[in-house]
C-alpha cells in the first residue's frame, strides 16, 4: 500500500500514525511544507520518503507532490492527515487521483455546519435552528424567529474561535465589526451540557470502539476567558448519546476514519446534534483513548487502513481524565508535586503544543481510574489556586 500522510509532523503525537503504517507494511509518503532536517526523528526514520513543499495552500505544488509519488511507487492507494483544516484538500486531492475516502462530492456536508443540519434532518435528528445570514437584514429576521440568545460561528471552522453569543440588540454591531470576513451560520441558543460521541469507524461503517467526552466547562469559555479545564471519558455512554451517534455515523456514511461528534444533551436527557468532525478529537485525547482499554489506537487504525482488520473493543474498564493548566495561573500545587501526589494513577504528562494552549492549557496531565470521583477530585486539587 502506498499512504499520503499529509502534514505528518502536527500535532507531534501524530507522528505514531505514520510509524504504525510502516510496521503494518505500507510506503508512508509524507508532504508538508516543514524541512526535513525539523521533521520528528521518529517521522525521519518511518517516512518511505518525505517531499517538501513551499506552501501546502498552493494546489499545484501538491499535485506535482503526488505525481511525483505516483510516478515513483505507482497507484496511491491512501491519503489522509486527521486534520480539520486539510480536509477539502485531501477531499480534492482524492477527487484528481482516485484515492479512496471523501472526496468533492462529499465535502460540503462535513465542512458546512448548515449542510450537516440537512443530514441531521433526515436521520431523524433534530438540530437546532440555524441559519447562514449574509446581511444584518437577515440576522435580524433570524433573531426575530427564534429570539435571543443566538451563537454565531463560522460555517466552515473548527473549535471555539471567533465564536460570538449575542443576548441583545447592542451585541449586533460589535459581532459584524468583529466577526471574520466569511460566511456565519446564526443558531438558536440551546441550553445543555456539551459532550461528544467519538471514535474509530471499519469500511463497513461499524464501529471498532466508541468513547464520550464530558467537559468541566465549555472550550469556548475557557478560550475567551483564559482559564483552565479538564475533561474525562465515561466508562458507560447515555442511551440517547449512543442512539444519536450511531445514526449520526450512518447518515455520514462514515468509513475508516476516527470520528468527533458533537451534542447537547438537554435536561430531559434527549440529544441535540451540534456539529460532526471527520477526524480524532485534538490535544491529548488519541493518548486518553489508549488508556481507556491498554490498547493502540495508532496501530489499531493502521492495521484497519493496511490490511482491513478490524475488531470491536469490549467494556471501557477505566475512566480517563485530562487535566491542563495555564502558565499564567497561580497554582497551589507546583508541577513536581502534582507529580508526587497523583504519581500512582497518572498515565501521562506534557508540554502543549502553542496552537492547542488557549483551549486546553500550557501543560496536560492524563489521569486514570476505574471510578469517577478520584478523579474529579484530583483535577479540582491539581486546578487549585
Amino acid at each position: 500500500m502506498n499512504s499520503v500522510f499529509l502534514s505528518p509532523n502536527f500535532p507531534p503525537n501524530f507522528a505514531h500514525f505514520s510509524t504504525q503504517l510502516r510496521a503494518a507494511g505500507a510506503k508512508v509518503l509524507g508532504l508538508a511544507d516543514e524541512p526535513y532536517d525539523q521533521l520528528s526523528s521518529e517521522l525521519r526514520h518511518t517516512l518511505t520518503e518525505y517531499y517538501r513543499v513551499s506552501d501546502m495552500h498552493n494546489y499545484d505544488e501538491l499535485v506535482r507532490a503526488l505525481g511525483h509519488f505516483t510516478h515513483r511507487y505507482g497507484k496511491l492507494d491512501h491519503l489522509d492527515s486527521h486534520n480539520e483544516y486539510w480536509l477539502e484538500t485531501e477531499a480534492r486531492l482524492r477527487t484528481d487521483f482516485n484515492i479512496p475516502g471523501i472526496n468533492l462530492d462529499d465535502i460540503n456536508k462535513v465542512k458546512r455546519k448548515s449542510e450537516m443540519k440537512k443530514v441531521f434532518l433526515e436521520a431523524g435528528l433534530k438540530p437546532a435552528r440555524g441559519r447562514v445570514c449574509q446581511t444584518e437584514a437577515e440576522l435580524r429576521a433570524f433573531i426575530k424567529e427564534v429570539g435571543y440568545p443566538v451563537v454565531a460561528k463560522p460555517d466552515i471552522g473548527v473549535g471555539a474561535a471567533k465564536t460570538f453569543n449575542i443576548t441583545k440588540d447592542d451585541d449586533i454591531a460589535a459581532y459584524l465589526r468583529d466577526k471574520l470576513p466569511e460566511e456565519y451560520i446564526v443558531e438558536e441558543f440551546v441550553s445543555g451540557q456539551i459532550i461528544t460521541f467519538d471514535g474509530l469507524v471499519d469500511h463497513n461503517n461499524e464501529a471498532i470502539f466508541t468513547s464520550s467526552l464530558r467537559y468541566s466547562k465549555g472550550v469556548m469559555d475557557a478560550v475567551n476567558n483564559n482559564s483552565d479545564i479538564y475533561y474525562y471519558t465515561v466508562r458507560k455512554l447515555e442511551p440517547a448519546i449512543e442512539e444519536a451517534g450511531l445514526k449520526t455515523l450512518k447518515a455520514f456514511d462514515v468509513r475508516s476514519r476516527f470520528f468527533h461528534f458533537e451534542y447537547f444533551i438537554k435536561e430531559d436527557g434527549s440529544a441535540i446534534p451540534l456539529e460532526v468532525n471527520m477526524r480524532p478529537p485534538g490535544g491529548l485525547t488519541l493518548n486518553m483513548f489508549n488508556y481507556i482499554y491498554d490498547f493502540d489506537c495508532y496501530k489499531t487504525w493502521a492495521q484497519l487502513i493496511v490490511h482491513g482488520v478490524s475488531k470491536p473493543m469490549g467494556e471501557r474498564p477505566f475512566f480517563v481524565m485530562y487535566v491542563g493548566r495555564k502558565d499564567h495561573i497561580p497554582y497551589t500545587l507546583t508541577h513536581d508535586q502534582v507529580l508526587e501526589t497523583y504519581g500512582p494513577i497518572m498515565m501521562h504528562e506534557e508540554r502543549i503544543s502553542s496552537v492547542f494552549t488557549g483551549a486546553i492549557g500550557n501543560h496536560g496531565y492524563i489521569l486514570r481510574h476505574a471510578e469517577l470521583k478520584p478523579l474529579i477530585d484530583a483535577a479540582e486539587h491539581i486546578q487549585q489556586t
